[in-house]
């Protein structure tokens, strides 16, 4: 159920479960990023994979609902927003769980507005050292030009980045400002991409583990490539 994070109860439970085996490494990772920078930036909800999970997510930058002030603290597909909720859905329509994905930000610090490249390259490392802790990842979807722009410039520097040969699926951002266009249909044709991107994704993942059973592996369609 989307925007779960308005129910305190729930909140305070994911908090209380940041040092779960599955979730603590990426915790410390956080603080230590903190203490690191001076800067702030939220956790990773506990609802998600974490070190385990097989697809990695990357937006833009965490948004007002992600903030421990007036927020919950977190990156959750399950905060009180709008891109969450649109985020929700997606998953749910690509037959994923929380639990399939760890979300993550092209800039991972709390400004709420869009990094400039600069600010991106500064930030590409940290993506690299959240998937270093990360063994059973297998695929990465980007979402809008600021997280393809982030991967390009964490794997154009990093060789053992490359070496892993993740699979990669960009499309828009979650958000509605994303399907902001004047051009006829170019809306809903946005809107159906990150559809197709997501269950792209997910037919992609359930091939591979289809591939390491020994079981004929069904591929979707082809790769969408988008920028927004």
């Amino acid at each position: 159920m989307p925007r779960q994070m308005r129910d305190p109860a729930f909140r305070k439970a994911q908090h209380d479960q940041l040092h779960e085996p599955h979730i603590a490494p990426i915790t410390a990772y956080v603080e230590q990023l903190r203490a690191d920078s001076g800067r702030w930036l939220p956790y990773v909800a506990p609802l998600h994979g974490g070190i385990n999970a097989r697809l990695l997510t990357v937006l833009r930058d965490p948004g007002p609902k992600v903030h421990e002030v007036g927020g919950s603290g977190m990156l959750c597909v399950e905060n009180d927003d709008q891109t969450a909720e649109s985020k929700y859905s997606l998953m749910q329509q690509a037959g994923l769980a929380p639990s399939d994905f760890t979300p993550w930000n092209a800039y991972p610090w709390y400004i709420n507005s869009a990094p400039t490249p600069a600010q991106i390259a500064e930030a590409a490392p940290t993506l690299v050292g959240l998937i270093n802790l990360m063994p059973d990842l297998q695929a990465v979807l980007l979402h809008g030009i600021h997280a393809a722009d982030a991967w390009r410039v964490a794997l154009s520097s990093q060789s053992a980045l490359r070496a892993r040969r993740l699979e990669v699926f960009e499309t828009y951002h979650p958000s509605n400002q994303a399907l902001r266009t004047n051009v006829p249909g170019e809306r809903e044709r946005r809107k159906q991409h990150r559809i197709d991107t997501w269950i792209e994704a997910g037919d992609w993942l359930r091939a591979a583990d289809s591939a390491r059973q020994g079981a004929p592996a069904v591929r979707g369609p082809g790769h969408t490539v988008a920028h927004g």
